[in-house]
Formats: C-alpha cells, sequence, structure tokens
C-alpha cells in the first residue's frame, strides 16, 4: 500500500553527474517495500502539477524512520528543483509505488545497469546478500555511478563503457553474453537502463535459456495507472501502464519492436 510523507533530506552528495539523497521516509519501507526496483512519486516544487518518479536505489528499515536512498540526474524544471534542495529541507513523497523484480533472497542474479538505471539495481545487490554479479554501464567512466558500493555488495563487478575509459571497450549486452557462457549458474538476470539495452540484454538472456527481467523507463503522469503516458506495448498486443503494472516486466512480455 503506497503512502504519503513529508520526508526530510539527511545527506547528499554529487556523484558524477548524478545527485545521491538519502531520505527519512517514516514507516513507508515497513508499509510499502514488495521488492527491489520499486520507486517514489516526489512533489518537485509548488507550481508543478506532476510528481516526478524517481528509482528506489536502497531502503533500510529502521526506528523512528525508515531511510531511503535516490540516485537522479537533472533532466527538467523538477529535477533541477529537486537537486537544489538542501540538507534538512522536507519532501512530499508517495511510495513506495510499483512492482519490483521477482527475486528471491538466497538466489544468484546477473545484474545490469547502464547509465541512470544503474541505481535500482544496487537495491537488488543488497536484497541477495553479496551473490549476485553486477555488470554496469555508460557512455564513459564517468557515466559509471555507484561502482563502489557495487563491490561492497556484489561478488563481482564487471563495467563496460561506450569509449573505452573504463572496463570494456562496448555495450553491456558483450559481457552478459561473456558471463552468461563462462557461468551458467545464475537464478536469472535483472537490469534497467535504456530501452535498446534492455532489448539487447534480454535476446542475449533468451538464447542462454535464462530467466530475464527488465525495468522499463517511461515518462509519467499520474503514477497511479489512471493515464496513458506509461503505456508500453506488450507482445500480446496488450498495453500495459508502467507505473502501476511495471516498472518490472518479464522480458518476454515486452513488445520489442514498438
Amino acid at each position: 500500500m503506497k503512502v504519503e510523507r513529508e520526508c526530510k533530506i539527511v545527506s547528499k552528495e554529487q556523484v558524477g553527474d548524478a545527485v545521491y539523497m538519502t531520505l527519512e521516509v517514516g514507516d513507508m519501507i515497513r508499509a510499502s517495500f514488495r521488492a527491489p526496483g520499486q520507486f517514489v512519486h516526489i512533489r518537485c516544487g509548488e507550481g508543478l502539477l506532476l510528481r516526478r518518479p524517481i528509482s528506489v536505489c536502497s531502503c533500510m528499515e529502521d526506528e523512528p524512520d525508515d531511510l531511503l536512498s535516490i540516485v537522479f540526474e537533472v533532466r527538467g524544471e523538477g529535477t533541477r528543483w529537486l537537486a537544489g534542495r538542501e540538507l534538512g529541507d522536507s519532501l512530499d513523497v508517495l511510495g513506495l509505488a510499483g512492482n519490483g523484480f521477482d527475486l528471491k533472497p538466497e538466489g544468484r542474479y546477473l545484474l545490469v545497469g547502464g547509465g541512470i538505471g544503474i541505481p535500482p539495481m544496487l537495491g537488488c545487490a543488497q536484497y541477495t546478500g553479496g551473490r549476485a554479479t553486477a555488470i554496469l554501464g555508460g557512455r564513459s567512466r564517468d557515466k559509471i555511478i555507484l561502482e563502489d558500493f557495487f563491490r561492497e555488495d556484489c561478488a563481482k563487478v564487471l563495467c563496460a563503457t561506450d569509449d573505452g575509459s573504463l572496463g570494456h571497450h562496448g555495450f553491456v549486452d558483450a559481457l552478459v553474453r561473456r558471463e552468461l557462457s563462462e557461468d551458467r549458474g545464475y537464478d536469472g538476470v535483472l537490469a534497467c537502463g535504456p530501452k535498446p539495452m534492455l532489448r539487447n540484454v534480454a535476446k542475449v538472456a533468451e538464447e542462454f535459456g535464462i530467466p530475464c527481467q527488465v525495468s522499463m523507463e517511461e515518462r509519467m503522469g499520474c503514477g497511479v495507472g489512471a493515464c496513458l503516458v506509461c503505456a508500453c506495448d506488450m507482445a500480446d498486443g496488450s498495453r500495459k501502464h508502467v507505473c502501476k503494472d511495471g516498472p518490472v516486466f518479464d522480458s518476454r512480455e515486452v513488445d520489442w519492436d514498438a
């Protein structure tokens, strides 16, 4: 059940081009956590009608207030306003929203994050207690955010950059293929990032017969499935809402040619 809370900013730092914030969120996690991969809907400024959806990076039940971290880039007026908030400021936050990844704490997963799709994969790494392998991708070294956090919470971390400035020179799907060729012992592939990346990762996972879940990135309006802004085309011809039915889907559900 989603709850709305006034949440205080208790830490804030710049991580590359992104802003890393930790919020005190009352009992939000205890009341509405389902699985890693959910998001929060944040009111950004008094004059802006629509909230901004931000993926949850990691969260922790605590007393008296649960703690939740978000990582975001400035992409427009709303996120610019959010990036300007300071320690001690309060935010109007609705969450936790959406359906996260279907994974088991004792499972072993291959986590794939691209660009600003990297942060939500950290929650998956923490949830599975250090057994996961993470593959992180970006245009260049400075776009590979949170690498040190993943190294603390994963058995292995691999990186890929478009320009070759860090790790593999190329795209993440090449590393996914290499990892699955060497190790078939994964319970699944979990991915978040741009749609072309997700399509390529899903294709590789299917070739190896490994279940794959993808977190889709779409613009959102209401955040509760009442509008059509975040509609996503499915392989069976139907349309689902990323905010209500997702953001995580089985990769076989998605119409990758739409």
